[in-house]
């Protein structure tokens, strides 16, 4: 019997793919359209001038094994002291970054080991930009918190700040 006359909708892979994301308590995701071209927001993401206007000041250079340090705003209720030292793991231009992050301070027993991964692909006039944040520890309660703080702040503070910044270029 066809979908249609069952009325079952048709299995999409995609949704399964998504769901099983969602499920992913170690993995934080972030889709945003932006409307501007992937040039300009690939500048955003890796000037150092631009980035600290929108993420945090530091001092970014894109180069692979570069380390830095980003300042922050401490959030105690996650153990983050505020101070993040990143390195430069991976990154095609234009197309992807891969960056590594730990506290440089943490909280007696809350040491971090984060990736974060933004990818960007053109969407019409604009750029659809990915954000995987990987790394949480799914059985501590601390860190899920940590997941769900930053997962609100990715989505609206960072983005919002990133969008701010766009439109100013």
């Amino acid at each position: 019997m066809s979908d249609e006359m069952t009325g079952d909708m048709p299995h999409d892979p995609a949704d399964e793919l998504a769901d099983e994301l969602a499920d992913d308590r170690t993995v934080l995701h972030v889709d945003q359209f932006l409307p501007h071209p992937p040039a300009k927001v690939w500048r955003a993401l890796v000037e150092p001038e631009l980035l600290a206007q929108w993420m945090m000041p530091g001092d970014f250079r894109l180069e692979v094994g570069h380390r830095y340090t980003m300042q922050g705003v401490a959030v105690p209720a996650t153990g983050f002291s505020g101070v993040v030292q990143a390195e430069v793991l991976a990154f095609e231009t234009g197309r992807m970054l891969s960056v590594g992050w730990r506290d440089a301070h943490p909280a007696a027993g809350r040491d971090v080991d984060w990736t974060i991964t933004w990818t960007l692909r053109p969407e019409g006039t604009g750029t659809r930009l990915f954000l995987a944040h990987e790394g949480f520890d799914p059985d501590d309660p601390v860190q899920q918190r940590a997941r769900s703080i930053m997962g609100g702040g990715w989505r609206s503070g960072v983005m919002r700040g990133l969008r701010a910044v766009l439109d100013r270029m």
